[in-house]
């Protein structure tokens, strides 16, 4: 029997094997590559990979392989496979090359612009990718409060923090940790992106945030001047007979990522001028000394002056057209995310619920239109998981119940987005018309607001403003997408059958009676007078059948198949056949059945032989594209057929100018059913020769 390749042997395969790759990580569900040379990766080959929810080429040479929740199980699995031992792999990712650094570093000057622009983005990502769990764990605290608030079993406004009951004081602290000391976890991550001591980066930002710092509003020789345009006070501190704009820093973004940005080139130039055996002191040393004035001083003012300047734009136009900007927001989003261009609105989020922001007065408004976004990818999945259901689509069934639960009770689009959507593009235009109608219902009602910053799921409605309005409007998002997805389909006819297909699966509309086709001609259309087989039942305790060939060519085993759906033998067992040279390839019935899927395009039968037997036969591989062109089809869905019947006449010359493979795996789809699955034949093999073996189980 042919063996198998796991998953994440296929995956490093499909990328070019460990001396491919320069760096390797992962996040919350995707792995991401930086290699050598990225287009050795046929998209389509990693999308078939089984557990692989999709593929994201990125700019340059970086792609992105999505996993979803099992991502770090499977990043740990391809670090721990010989072949990246071997090559000096593991954890590290660095696929054994030494200068890996230098050569990615190269790579990127001599891709010019657009390497810079990807790096800026995911230099943004990188920053606040880690704390997704711990904003999201903030945010199930914040929509706790809300809803015992909504049912009056706590107090919904206090005029200050001494006004509340203890309990609930420090029930409002576990939340605020996240979002006070917010710009010290983004310093680190940043710094670790940029691989200097993260540590530093954390103790530059922590210095804005020390009661010391705080106590310099309230020095004697501050100057604070009310502001009647800002309505607030601007504070100036003097220090040394300079000026120092005195802000407050708690839940800011754009100050610890500008100041980490210039951190890396002060600590960088510091290791490359101070000598090995002292730099532990001083180049921390040294870079606190530089740093944190420069960032007191210069960065922070700046980092605030851009918050709120956007802050300011964008709440002028949600002031002023709040209909178009509810519009805006939805039908963006869906192509921000998986372009990573999302976090700069994140970061707007969070430094508009800033509540000393003079522009949003710690009043958020993306937020509100953005969960029109997802509550319409919701219900796009929604969909998808009834027609899985529909289908007996075990596969999609799986990926669409983890993703919906995901979405529904923890506000992330990625399993829906990744693991469902972009790899269907029926879905994209029908879900937009969800998030259009989200977006016009929170718009017509004057916008939604929101005074902290969450995940947009069903438990954290009540935290928005008005809750009825933003209710309403996830609600009609949610139902649009999913009516016209469950009425129009995710699938086109040709991709459902192939799914069908490789699932081994009748489709669930099948339910006429087979039709009788005729029996079987020779080459001069005369019937072929033979007596009607007599089925032996192969499901029978300790019954050995065997399986013919389909067509004439040359027996390959399983696993050199170049499609790991069919390699890794998670479709079923069986082999491949190369077809033998002539003009003409003509592929028959190997025994008596039913074909349970044939689809217009001619590329794949799936036959339910009178012995029990599920066979597949796949004409080519990804020959589905063609929609046909290239084969006579001779029968259809439901049709009875004899042994040695044509299926399928398949023009070489079209197939092979067109570029496709004619390899035709044979599989048993329902091996699991069986105590072995053998293939007997090896070389050159003909029409009706025995190929494949199965062997029921003993009683």
């Amino acid at each position: 029997m042919a063996t198998t390749t796991s998953t994440p042997e296929a995956i490093l395969e499909a990328v070019g094997g460990p001396g491919n790759i320069v760096s390797f990580t992962h996040c919350a569900t995707r792995l991401r590559f930086e290699l050598h040379d990225a287009s050795v990766i046929d998209k389509a080959t990693v999308e078939k990979i089984p557990g692989v929810m999709g593929a994201v080429p990125q700019g340059g040479d970086r792609y992105q392989i999505v996993i979803g929740g099992a991502v770090a199980s499977v990043y740990e699995q391809i670090n721990s496979l010989p072949a990246m031992k071997a090559a000096g792999g593991g954890a590290s990712g660095s696929g054994g090359q030494t200068d890996a650094d230098v050569k990615a570093a190269a790579r990127a000057k001599a891709r010019g612009k657009n390497a810079l622009i990807d790096a800026f983005f995911e230099y943004l990502s990188d920053s606040f990718r880690p704390l997704l769990p711990v904003l999201l764990g903030a945010s199930l605290i914040i929509a706790g409060e809300a809803i015992c608030a909504t049912f009056h079993i706590i107090e919904a406004h206090y005029e200050s923090n001494m006004d509340k009951p203890a309990a609930l004081l420090f029930v409002d602290a576990m939340y605020r940790s996240v979002f006070y000391f917010l710009p010290i976890m983004v310093a680190y991550n940043a710094s670790k992106k940029l691989k200097i001591d993260p540590w530093v980066g954390t103790a530059v930002m922590t210095a804005l945030l020390t009661p010391e710092f705080l106590d310099l509003s309230k020095h004697p020789s501050t100057i604070c001047v009310h502001n009647d345009t800002l309505n607030s006070d601007l504070c100036t501190a003097h220090i040394l007979g300079l000026p120092m704009q005195l802000n407050a820093y708690g839940g800011q973004v754009f100050v610890p990522l500008l100041m980490v940005a210039v951190l890396a080139l002060v600590y960088k130039g510091l290791v490359k001028i101070i000598p090995n055996n002292v730099q532990m002191v001083f180049v921390s040393f040294l870079s606190f000394i530089i740093m944190m004035p420069v960032t007191a001083f210069l960065i922070g003012p700046l980092g605030v002056w851009i918050g709120t300047g956007l802050g300011t734009a964008l709440f002028w136009l949600n002031s002023h057209a709040p209909i178009v900007f509810a519009i805006i927001i939805p039908m963006v989003y869906p192509f921000l995310v998986p372009l990573g261009l999302h976090w700069p609105l994140n970061a707007l989020m969070l430094a508009n619920i800033d509540p000393n922001n003079s522009a949003t007065k710690g009043v958020d408004f993306i937020q509100g239109p953005m969960g029109a976004w997802n509550f319409a990818c919701f219900g796009a999945t929604a969909a998808v998981l009834v027609w899985s259901i529909r289908d007996r689509d075990k596969e999609m069934r799986q990926t669409a119940t983890g993703a919906l639960f995901a979405g529904l009770f923890g506000g992330i689009s990625e399993p829906s987005l990744y693991g469902i959507h972009l790899r269907f593009k029926r879905i994209y235009p029908l879900m937009l018309v969800g998030c259009a109608v989200g977006g016009i219902i929170e718009g017509i009602g004057g916008g939604v607001q929101i005074r902290t910053f969450v995940f947009t799921s069903l438990l954290t409605i009540p935290v928005f403003d008005p809750m009825f309005l933003y209710g309403i409007a996830v609600a009609a998002a949610f139902a649009t997408s999913f009516f016209l997805i469950v009425t129009f389909g995710y699938r086109t006819k040709e991709e459902r059958a192939e799914a069908l297909a490789a699932a081994g699966v009748v489709e669930a509309d099948a339910t006429a009676a087979p039709a009788v086709t005729a029996p079987a001609t020779t080459d001069d259309d005369e019937p072929a007078d033979k007596p009607a087989e007599e089925p032996k039942p192969a499901l029978a305790p300790g019954a050995v059948t065997e399986i013919v060939a389909p067509l004439a060519g040359t027996v390959m085993p399983l696993d050199k198949v170049e499609d790991p759906v069919f390699s890794t033998g998670v479709v079923g067992q069986g082999a491949g056949i190369s077809p033998a040279d002539g003009k003409t390839i003509v592929v028959t019935a190997p025994a008596a059945g039913t074909l349970a899927v044939a689809p217009a395009s001619g590329h794949a039968y799936g036959i339910t032989l009178d012995s029990g037997v599920e066979v597949l036969i796949h004409v080519g591989l990804d020959t589905v594209n063609l929609g046909g062109k290239g084969f006579d089809v001779k029968v259809k869905q439901g049709d009875r057929v004899t042994a040695g019947q044509e299926l399928v006449r398949v023009d070489r010359k079209t197939i092979e100018d067109a570029g496709y493979s004619l390899t035709t795996p044979v599989l048993i789809t329902n091996t699991d059913k069986f105590a072995s699955v053998e293939v007997i034949a090896e070389g050159e093999i003909s029409p009706n020769a025995p190929l494949i073996r199965v062997t029921a189980p003993e009683g």
